[in-house]
């Protein structure tokens, strides 16, 4: 009985610190696993920083272009408006009053 005993009990101990070796090969699986899970996001997390950073650099570089355009057009433009022949008062009229219908339509009243 107690040789019975002894190896049933060291059965026990024996299938429990096998258990226990499974768990922790379990657990250090699962470690890695998340390590290698954790540098996969932190990459994919730096790829998108990068990304977006180049996107930005981008959009001021097109800004800054169209402000660089925009300002030579109005330029020429302002070149070109200095060059115009100018009316010879501000509503463009002969001694700055219409000789059209409403002139006539004034003298019928």
């Amino acid at each position: 009985e107690r040789r019975e005993r002894k190896r049933k009990l060291s059965k026990e101990m024996a299938e429990k610190a096998t258990r226990e070796l499974e768990k922790m090969q379990l657990k250090e699986k699962a470690d890695i696993k998340y390590k290698e899970w954790l540098e996969k996001k932190r990459a994919e997390e730096a790829e998108k920083k990068k990304k977006e950073k180049e996107k930005e650099k981008e959009r001021v570089a097109e800004l800054q272009e169209k402000r660089t355009r925009s300002e030579k057009i109005f330029k020429e433009w302002l070149q070109n408006a200095r060059n115009k022949p100018q009316p010879l008062n501000g509503y463009g009229f002969p001694h700055g009053r219409s000789a059209g219908l409403y002139v006539q339509y004034r003298n019928m009243e």
